[in-house]
C-alpha cells in the first residue's frame, strides 16, 4: 500500500460506510476538545494501560504467587515469558489483522480476550494453569496493542492528530506512573487483584469504545496474512525459551537440546520464510539499511537487560531487603518520573546533534545504575542504597529510548515506518523474554533460590552484572555503527499518512521501558502492496 494515503473512516460505528471496504480513503474527522474526540482518547489510553500495566506490575507479585502456588523459580519466569511470548509474537499478526478486518473489531476482540485471560488468571489453582493464562493475556495484548494508537491516528482530523498523540502519550505516561501503586497495593491484598481488576476495565472499555469509537480499516491493506512466519516465530521463540528456561534445572537433559534445536530451526525457516513471502511480517529490506539494522541490535541488547532487571529488582528487594511489594513496585518509581519529564528533551537534543552520543552515553549511564543497584543487600535503606541507582540508571534510559526510537523510524522509508516500528517493539520484547530465560540461569538462580535470601541476593548481584555487560554491549554498538544523523522528524509530514500535519518528535515518543512506542500509524501502515520488490 502506499503510506500515504489516510485511514477511512466510518461516520457511525453501527453502520460503517461502505467506503471502508472498497471505496476512495477519505479524511478522518475526530478534533480534539470535543466530546467524541475525549470518549477516543480516554478508551485507547485505557485499552493500552491495560496491556502495558499488565506486562510490569506481575513483577510485584511473584514472590507471593510463587508462594501461594509453590512454585520453583522457573514457574516464576513462566509467568513473565509466557505472557511476552505470546505477544511478541503475535503483535505484527494483530496490527494486521486491525487493518484488514477493522481497528476497532480487532482492539474489542482483545480486550474481551484479555478480560477472560485475566479472570483465569485470577481464578488459577496451580502455576501450570496460570502459566498457560498469561499466554492467553498475551494473546489479548497482541491484537489490541498496535489498535489503540492506530485508532487515533485514523480517527482525528489531521491538524489535531498530533495533539491527540502527545495526549495519548502523555496520558499513558502517568498511567504507567500510576501503575506501581496500585500493583503494589493490590498484592498486598491478594497477587489474585492484580488480575481481576482488570475486569471491570474491560467492561469500561467496551461500554465507550462500542459507542464512541468509529470503526476505520486500511482499503489496501495486503489481501493475504503470513499465518507460516507468524507459526515459526512462535514455535522459534517459544523452543528457545523452554530451553534456556530449562536449562537452569537440567541443561543437559536430552528434551532441553531438542526443544532448543526446535527453536533454532524454526527462526532459521522464519527468515526463509520472510525472504519468500509476498507480504512477510518482517520485510528484509528494512534490513539493508545499516543503521536500521544497528538500531535494532542496540534495542535487542539494551532490552534483554531491561528485561532481567524489572523481573529480579522487585524480587531482591522484597526476599532479600525486606520491603513491602508496594515499596517495592515504586522503587523504580523515578526511572518514570524522569523519562516523563525528559524523553521530549532527549528526543530534541537527538534531532540537534543526531542519535550517536545520546544511544552510546545512555547505555553507560544505565550499566552504571545497575552497578549501583547492584549493592542492595539485607536491609537496604532506599534513599542511600536503592535511589542512587534508580536516578542514574533512568537518565540513561531517558537519555536512550527517545533517539533509539527516532532512529528506528527515520532510518526507514516513509512508506515502512509503521511495520518497522513494529519490529522493534517486537525485538525488544522477544530480547526480554530470552534473556529472562537465561540470565537468570546464568547467574545461578533457579529452583527455590528466591525463597533465600542469602541465595537469591548472591544471583542478583552477577546477573546485574550480566545486564550491565549487556548495556555496554549496546553503547558499543551504537558508537561503532550508529553514523548518519537523523536528517528527518521521526514522523514524516502529509505524504507518509499524517495529512498536511508534520507530528514533532518530542511528541510522538512515549517513555516505555517494557517496549518501544508503536508507530501512531500501527504496526502495518507502512505495509508494502504484494507487488513490491
Amino acid at each position: 500500500m502506499h503510506a500515504g494515503r489516510p485511514a477511512v473512516v466510518a461516520e457511525e460505528p453501527a453502520a460503517p460506510d461502505p467506503a471502508l471496504l472498497s471505496g476512495p480513503a477519505q479524511t478522518a474527522g475526530l478534533r480534539m476538545g470535543t466530546p467524541r474526540g475525549r470518549w477516543v482518547l480516554f478508551t485507547t489510553v485505557l485499552g493500552s494501560s491495560l496491556a502495558m500495566l499488565d506486562a510490569t506490575v506481575v513483577n510485584v507479585a511473584l514472590e507471593r504467587i510463587g508462594a501461594d502456588l509453590g512454585a520453583g523459580f522457573s514457574g516464576l519466569q513462566w509467568t513473565v515469558n509466557a505472557y511476552t511470548l505470546t505477544l511478541a509474537s503475535l503483535i505484527l499478526l494483530g496490527g494486521s489483522l486491525s487493518d484488514r478486518l477493522g481497528r476497532r473489531r480487532v482492539f474489542l476482540v482483545g480486550v474481551v480476550w484479555f478480560a477472560a485471560a485475566s479472570l483465569l488468571c485470577g481464578l488459577a489453582p496451580n502455576i501450570e494453569t496460570l502459566v498457560v493464562a498469561r499466554a492467553l493475556q498475551g494473546v489479548g495484548g497482541a491484537l489490541l496493542t498496535p489498535g489503540s494508537l492506530a485508532i487515533i491516528s485514523a480517527s482525528f482530523a489531521g491538524e489535531d492528530r498530533a495533539a491527540a498523540v502527545g495526549a495519548w502519550s502523555g496520558l499513558g505516561g502517568v498511567a504507567g506512573a500510576i501503575g506501581p501503586f496500585l500493583g503494589g497495593w493490590l498484592v498486598e491484598w491478594s497477587w489474585r487483584a492484580v488480575f481481576l481488576v482488570n475486569l471491570p476495565v474491560a467492561v469500561l472499555i467496551l461500554a465507550v469504545a462500542a459507542r464512541h469509537v468509529p470503526e476505520t480499516r486500511d482499503p489496501d491493506a495486503a489481501p493475504g496474512l503470513d499465518w507460516t512466519g507468524t507459526v515459526l516465530v512462535v514455535a522459534g521463540l517459544g523452543g528457545l525459551t523452554y530451553a534456556l528456561t530449562a536449562a537452569g534445572e537440567d541443561g543437559r537433559s536430552i528434551q532441553v537440546v531438542l526443544w532448543g534445536a526446535v527453536g533454532v530451526v524454526a527462526l532459521v525457516a522464519f527468515t526463509v520464510v520472510q525472504r519468500r513471502s509476498r507480504h512477510p511480517l518482517v520485510p528484509p529490506v528494512l534490513f539493508r539499511n545499516a543503521q536500521f539494522s544497528a538500531a535494532n541490535a542496540v534495542t535487542l541488547l539494551v532490552y534483554a537487560a531491561l528485561g532481567v532487571v524489572f523481573v529480579l529488582l522487585v524480587l531482591q528487594l522484597q526476599v532479600v531487603s525486606g520491603y513491602s511489594p508496594l515499596l517495592a513496585g515504586t522503587a523504580l518509581l523515578p526511572v518514570t518520573a524522569l523519562m516523563l519529564l525528559f524523553s521530549a528533551r532527549a528526543g530534541a537534543l537527538a534531532q540537534r546533534i543526531g542519535p550517536r552520543l545520546p544511544m552510546t552515553v545512555g547505555p553507560l549511564l544505565a550499566a552504571a545504575g545497575l552497578l549501583l543497584l547492584s549493592r542492595t543487600g539485607p536491609g537496604a535503606s532506599y534513599v542511600a542504597d536503592v535511589l542512587p541507582g534508580a536516578l542514574v540508571f533512568g537518565a540513561g534510559l531517558t537519555l536512550l529510548v527517545a533517539p533509539l526510537t527516532a532512529t528506528v523510524l527515520a532510518s526507514a522509508e516513509d512508506r515502512f515506518a509503521g511495520v518497522a516500528s513494529g519490529v522493534n517493539n517486537a525485538v525488544a520484547r522477544a530480547a526480554g523474554l530470552l534473556a529472562v530465560a537465561v540470565v537468570p540461569v546464568a547467574a545461578g538462580i533457579g529452583g527455590d533460590d528466591y525463597t533465600d535470601p542469602d541465595a537469591f541476593g548472591s544471583g542478583f548481584r552477577t546477573a546485574m552484572l550480566i545486564c550491565a555487560g549487556l548495556l555496554l554491549a549496546g553503547a558499543v554498538v551504537a558508537a561503532a555503527a550508529v553514523r548518519r544523523p537523523l536528517d528527518r522528524a521521526a514522523v514524516p509530514a502529509g505524504d507518509a499518512g499524517w495529512g498536511e500535519a508534520r507530528l514533532p518528535l518530542e511528541e510522538c515518543l512515549h517513555c516505555g521501558v517494557d517496549g518501544p512506542q508503536l508507530h501512531p500509524r500501527g504496526t502495518t501502515a507502512g505495509r508494502p502492496r504484494d507487488d513490491t520488490p
